[in-house]
């Protein structure tokens, strides 16, 4: 009777230490962090600007977030296998001027064109892929050489030329408000953000991918066809740049070869800051959709509320890149502590 009390009293006395440690490493994540830090810049920059929170602005500010996340989520599922894409941006732009082409040169119907820009940006990614595993060479250089290559050859085919005459639904959709303020390209990042924490957590492709990721050489000899598994990375990559371009040409009504800057480059940033932000392994192996989600959500509220306090855009990069250094060194004090605590992050 006595032991069956006393082990009774240690199951009660127990229950509140595992409770304590298991919200102490909720507490300690990533996620949690950029949710505060989400909240906290959203109440700063309504109080100080009263632009920031009208219904106009809200409606603006959730149309860029959606392209941003959309952005790097095309990063992260590189990333994801300790790779880089800095052809974003290029496949992209490529992407929009297929469809602009389709669209406007062949006046096919939106469920040819989207899907065929979509399978642009997926072969784009192919190629890279492809270049990646039999040149042996890292992705960087890789994508380096062809983010100059891809670009060149879309501006040399279409001669510069933006396509303007476009299927006015497209536009419509992202005009479109949900609750007076609510964009569904907000809803579309959303949607493909579960898509990709259930491949991750429920496919064998996703498990192979962040094996591949962790320890390519254990992974092959599991028997996952890794330089398979790279190649597709990269053409999921290609794929979300394809939606990432398709959200920014319903934002803007237009193909433009300048879309994403000189060359694809001003993706680049919020390509890394996203997945970065939300805890992604540079190294493979470990990625976080929620995290960069919400990661890509903070860099485009900050972006937004520099700009409502009327920061110049020069200042207004410098600070992104300030925080993305600020972003890995905390993340290193961070893993720090969790391990001097020995609760799971």
């Amino acid at each position: 009777m006595n032991d069956s009390r006393a082990l009774r009293s240690g199951e009660t006395a127990t229950t509140p230490s595992g409770g304590r440690a298991r919200l102490a490493g909720a507490a300690l994540t990533n996620e949690f962090g950029l949710v505060l830090l989400i909240a906290l810049f959203g109440v700063l920059f309504a109080l100080g600007t009263p632009g920031f929170a009208s219904p106009f602005n809200l409606f603006t500010l959730g149309r860029i977030m959606a392209i941003n996340i959309m952005i790097g989520f095309s990063m992260m599922v590189v990333i994801v296998t300790g790779g880089l894409n800095l052809s974003v941006g290029a496949i992209g732009v490529c992407a929009a001027m297929f469809f602009g082409w389709l669209s406007q040169r062949f006046g096919l119907p939106l469920v040819v064109s989207i899907p065929g820009a979509l399978a642009m940006g997926a072969a784009l990614g192919a190629v890279n892929g492809q270049l990646i595993v039999r040149s042996g060479l890292h992705s960087f250089i890789i994508t380096l050489a062809t983010m100059s290559v891809f670009f060149g050859l879309m501006e040399f085919i279409t001669r510069a030329h933006a396509f303007r005459d476009l299927p006015p639904a497209i536009l419509a959709f992202g005009r479109m408000r949900y609750f007076g303020h609510v964009s569904p390209l907000l809803l579309v990042s959303a949607g493909v953000g579960f898509l990709l924490a259930a491949l991750y957590r429920l496919t064998p492709l996703g498990r192979e991918m962040l094996a591949a990721g962790a320890n390519p050489a254990a992974a092959e000899l599991s028997g996952v066809r890794v330089n398979r598994v790279f190649v597709q990375c990269h053409m999921l990559s290609g794929a979300l740049a394809g939606v990432a371009a398709l959200m920014a040409i319903a934002r803007t009504g237009a193909a433009i070869p300048s879309m994403a800057g000189d060359l694809g480059q001003d993706w680049l940033l919020p390509a890394f800051l996203g997945p970065v932000l939300g805890g992604a392994l540079l190294a493979g192996g470990r990625v976080s959709v929620l995290g960069a989600f919400l990661g890509s959500a903070l860099v485009s509220e900050l972006t937004n509320g520099l700009l409502q306090f009327r920061v110049g855009e020069f200042w207004v990069q410098t600070y992104l890149g300030l925080l993305l250094l600020a972003a890995v060194l905390l993340d290193l004090a961070r893993r720090k502590l969790v391990a001097r605590l020995g609760v799971a992050p």
